[in-house]
């Protein structure tokens, strides 16, 4: 008897994927097949295939509306069809299915993977290593500026080195730009996510989806494309690559695969969503101080300065807090998260607990919510339910009544102990936070730690905390600015593409984009690192030193043009030029002349005077 393994899923998991898996069952035992189903959807995965029950199916049908990742399978016949298909015409997609037998078992050939749309089975492309191809692409990453677009640009070059071409779609702080079309897609041969927050991939459906981060993307370019297009659909190309090469992909993937899973990942998703309602809020309270003065009182009733206010500090503060909650839940459960994730924000600010509470209720509600999804049993008929009534209600019922009686009380003890600490910081232990929150800025320009240290200042700025969002403002200014006067002190340490950064590396410097250092430091990191970090670490201790505070989050040397938007700005000017000329000093006697070390090699090249 033949057997048929199969997978059904739609967007949100309930009718036409319950639909297209009875149909499949009752038309396939109709015509004497043995047939097990399996379904996805927005409440996990019912009727899960055994490793046993895929060795014995002799094709495996993925009747899906979202993608569906076919790696399990190995290197059995798989065919693809649409769940509306599979409901409509279930006996022409199970014989399209089973067609795909036959022909693996007369050109005694490795099997076939098949995508349609419609029931005529059609053999999909083989991707191979070699040939012109075209790919498509989303980067993505929490503040949606520098690694966004860097990453969008760095595939793009690679893509054209390797003969290849593809499309970009950048995700960032002002939405979808260069957006890909339905066209588009369906022409790929691979689709590439380089993103470091949730990218939905749902319109990717039965393509090879190849997912990294930003930072692979920007360092490894070709790798990424090469991985991509080698990336089985069914089966691998011919020209597969090297052991060497393969063990390389396979252990970036299980890095990045870990990095994307794991709770930095959910973390950065939050604060991706959180960041435009604070930079929103911090300008327009920045404003209100403009306009009618910093005053210990409230502003008139009626008066543009109170109207501001209450938008800024009363509004905007008042809801990212529940923002990074909800959408940390969001990335941990999807959708059914969300409410519990952004009651229990709420919770945490109106209780006093802040954006340590948000955090934790983010977090709490994201696994509870996906602990919940996976071990609920329903009848199929109510499965609908679950991610629309029940697991809402139960998530938000447990978060808030944790949030209320054992959360919120030893969190808020933390948070106003941390912020009586900040607040009455004496000289010494502010310098040494200023040189620690430096330091973390210029690590990983953009990184893990840098979000971390950038994070910690935005959330103090609700507790009226200004002291650590300057120092960490400064320290995220210096190293582009540092680079670059280097670049134009003393090009002969500089190879030539990094001389024509120094212009653009000034200019995200003066923005505060920290990533524009990291094409110099990708090239040298063991310099150049060091040198970033030493005055990124100086201009925030003086900046802390010094008392400045900075009342907005971002916006660089455009932010300090705002009136009262920060305090002692002389000084804080001051701060970062000898953050940047520390960096200059480091870079010179760390970096060798490019001219000495060619001829130390045997490869002679004209030296540029200093």
């Amino acid at each position: 008897m033949i057997r048929i393994a199969a997978i059904t899923a739609c967007p949100t998991g309930v009718a036409h994927t319950m639909m297209a898996a009875e149909a499949l069952k009752k038309t396939g035992r109709s015509l004497g097949y043995e047939i097990t189903v399996e379904t996805q959807g927005s409440a996990g995965a019912k009727n899960v295939l055994s490793p046993q029950a895929i060795a014995n199916a002799d094709v495996i049908i993925l009747a899906a509306d979202i993608r569906v990742d076919p790696a399990r399978f190995g290197e059995k016949p798989i065919y693809e069809t649409r769940t509306s298909e599979a409901i409509r015409n279930t006996e022409s997609v199970i014989k399209a299915a089973l067609a795909l037998v036959n022909s693996a078992t007369q050109t005694e050939t490795t099997p076939v993977h098949t995508a349609a749309v419609a029931p005529e089975p059609v053999q999909a492309p083989v991707h191979q290593a070699t040939g012109a191809k075209k790919l498509v692409g989303v980067t993505s990453c929490p503040t949606g500026i520098a690694h966004t677009f860097m990453a969008a640009e760095a595939l793009q070059k690679a893509a054209r080195a390797l003969g290849h071409s593809i499309k970009v779609e950048t995700r960032g702080s002002v939405g979808a730009q260069n957006a890909l079309t339905d066209e588009e897609i369906a022409e790929a041969d691979a689709v590439v996510i380089a993103a470091d927050t949730k990218v939905d991939t749902e319109r990717f459906a039965g393509k090879p989806v190849y997912t990294t981060s930003t930072k692979q993307a920007m360092h490894h370019g070709q790798d990424v494309i090469t991985a991509a297009l080698v990336l089985p659909v069914g089966q691998t190309g011919s020209s597969a690559p090297t052991a060497h090469y393969a063990d390389s992909v396979k252990q970036a993937k299980s890095a990045q695969s870990q990095g994307r899973t794991g709770p930095y990942k959910h973390l950065m998703t939050g604060v991706s969503y959180m960041l435009p309602i604070v930079v929103a809020g911090g300008l327009s309270i920045a404003l209100a101080f403009a306009i009618g003065g910093i005053q210990e009182g409230a502003y008139p009733e009626g008066s543009l300065a109170a109207a501001l206010m209450q938008i800024g500090g009363g509004t905007a503060f008042g809801l990212f807090v529940a923002v990074l909650s909800g959408f940390i839940a969001y990335s941990i459960a999807d959708r059914p998260g969300l409410a519990p994730g952004l009651i229990g924000g709420m919770l945490a600010q109106s209780l006093g607990a802040g954006f340590l509470g948000g955090i934790v209720s983010g977090f709490l509600a994201g696994y509870l919510t996906k602990f919940l999804a996976e071990n609920i049993k329903l009848p199929a008929n109510l499965e609908g339910l679950k991610p629309v009534l029940i697991l809402p209600f139960l998530s938000t019922i447990t978060v808030g009544l944790l949030m209320i009686y054992v959360i919120a009380p030893p969190v808020q003890v933390v948070l106003n102990t941390m912020t009586d600490w900040l607040n009455g910081m004496q000289s010494a232990n502010a310098i040494v936070l200023g040189l620690i929150l430096g330091a973390m800025m210029a690590f990983d320009m953009g990184g893990p730690i840098n979000k971390a240290a950038y994070t910690f200042a935005v959330a103090l700025l609700t507790s009226q905390v200004y002291g650590p969002m300057a120092a960490v403002m400064a320290a995220g200014m210096t190293p582009p600015l540092g680079l670059a006067l280097a670049g134009f002190l003393f090009p002969n340490r500089f190879a030539d593409e990094e001389r024509e950064a120094r212009g653009p590396a000034l200019v995200l410097g003066i923005s505060f984009i920290t990533e524009g250092a990291i094409p110099f430091a990708a090239k040298d990191p063991f310099r150049v690192i060091p040198s970033l970090m030493a005055g990124s670490a100086v201009a925030a201790a003086l900046s802390m030193l010094w008392q400045v505070e900075l009342l907005v989050p971002h916006g660089g040397i455009f932010a300090l043009l705002i009136p009262n938007a920060v305090t002692n700005l002389f000084l804080y000017l001051l701060a970062i030029i000898i953050g940047a000329f520390v960096t200059v000093a480091a870079l010179f006697v760390l970096k060798r002349p490019i001219g000495a070390t060619s001829q130390v090699a045997g490869q002679p090249k004209p030296v540029t005077s200093v």
